[in-house]
């Protein structure tokens, strides 16, 4: 009796998996017969690239250093004026001196002989200095304060917000140079080609820094003279408004290669077919399809940028104190002792060499991660 009662158990167990498999065949057919649309998730491009863009760790880390010099530039000084608020009790300023004062005392000896002895006399001179110059890092200042008194940190974050602000305008004018150039020598060819290229044959052909050079002292004697439109906090974007004039020729070039070869494509011909005026085709069909290449090459661009700003500054052909920028922290080593006020205060000038490096492997990261993401032949 209990080997029957366990047989029938047995066979209902089979008959109740066999009704079970019959079952998940039925789904399976069912399923097999749907359109295979429906088992597809479509990505958008735009979702395409930033997954690519994020799978490259030297993008990340470059993205990451870009946010980080601007929340340091822009936000910071707010933070820094909540946490040291100076003498005012309103946080040090760019353009803001330690008046603090403090005593300087000079040792001083010399030997003299006297009927055949020598007697040696020790003198101790006491200066008393207004501005607090070159003073060692502490909670009033947390990096000290530089040769005429400014405190470093604080210099450092503004410098930042012209730096930066400085290269992007630098880079936008390159751009939309460079596209409306390079877009007409490309749609129109023939004569307009020739006419554009040669003038970017020639401004390639210029010395930049010599002229930059020449350029920044003509601005000077302006400045002296007293022209209302310039002054020493203004000049810098002068000078980079100058370098955009004449580094468009690079993004012309590049422009006018993608549209040589797109006004070929089907769609092209598509909107010839349909009657669009000019500006339409150019702006909005061809333009369009060129700025995957133009983003990187703008990203590029940023880095050359802000070492053509810190070269200027350095050399003092940039922004004029009490104003500052990162390379205007650097130009210590221009005077008589500058190197051995350099090489005894090194956070005067390691800060800002520092952010420089940052920013440029930032926006080069930056570049080459968006160049990686927006090439459909690029590995994945």
């Amino acid at each position: 009796m209990e080997k029957e009662i366990k047989n029938n158990e047995f066979s209902e167990e089979l008959q109740s998996s066999s009704v079970n498999e019959e079952v998940d065949v039925e789904n399976k057919s069912a399923t097999a017969d749907e359109p295979l649309d429906k088992n597809l998730k479509l990505m958008s491009p735009t979702r395409m690239v930033v997954r690519r863009f994020f799978r490259s760790k030297l993008s990340v880390v470059g993205l990451v250093m870009v946010i980080g010099l601007f929340l340091f530039s822009f936000i910071g000084p707010f933070i820094y004026h909540a946490v040291v608020p100076g003498l005012d009790g309103n946080g040090w300023q760019q353009d803001e001196k330690d008046e603090s004062g403090r005593w300087e005392q000079t040792i001083s000896e010399y030997t003299y002989k006297l009927n055949g002895k020598e007697y040696t006399v020790h003198q101790t001179l006491e200066k008393y200095e207004k501005d607090n110059v070159l003073a060692k890092p502490s909670k009033l200042h947390p990096l000290g304060t530089d040769k005429s008194g400014y405190d470093v940190l604080s210099r450092l974050m503004y410098g930042g917000r012209v730096s930066l602000i400085v290269s992007f305008l630098a880079v936008f004018i390159i751009t939309v140079l460079g596209i409306i150039a390079g877009g007409l020598a490309g749609y129109f060819g023939g004569v307009i080609d020739n006419i554009i290229m040669r003038i970017c044959d020639i401004l390639m052909c210029l010395p930049g820094i010599p002229i930059l050079l020449i350029v920044g002292v003509l601005l000077n004697g302006w400045i002296s003279k007293g022209f209302f439109f310039i002054d020493g906090e203004t000049r810098i974007y002068y000078l980079m408004i100058f370098i955009s004039c004449i580094s468009w020729p690079g993004t012309a070039r590049l422009v006018r290669g993608q549209i040589l070869f797109l006004r070929e494509q089907e769609y092209m011909v598509a909107a010839e077919a349909m009657g669009y005026s000019t500006g339409r085709k150019i702006f909005k069909h061809l333009i369009p399809n060129v700025m995957p290449q133009l983003i990187v090459q703008m990203t590029l661009g940023l880095g050359s940028m802000i070492i053509y700003e810190s070269t200027l500054s350095y050399l003092g052909f940039g922004v004029k104190a009490p104003n500052t920028a990162w390379g205007t922290i650097l130009n210590l080593f221009e005077e008589s002792n500058g190197f051995e006020i350099a090489m005894a205060n090194p956070l005067i000038w390691v800060p800002a060499g520092l952010c420089i490096v940052i920013a440029v492997l930032g926006f080069n990261f930056v570049g080459d991660g968006l160049r990686d993401a927006l090439d459909p032949k690029a590995r994945r």
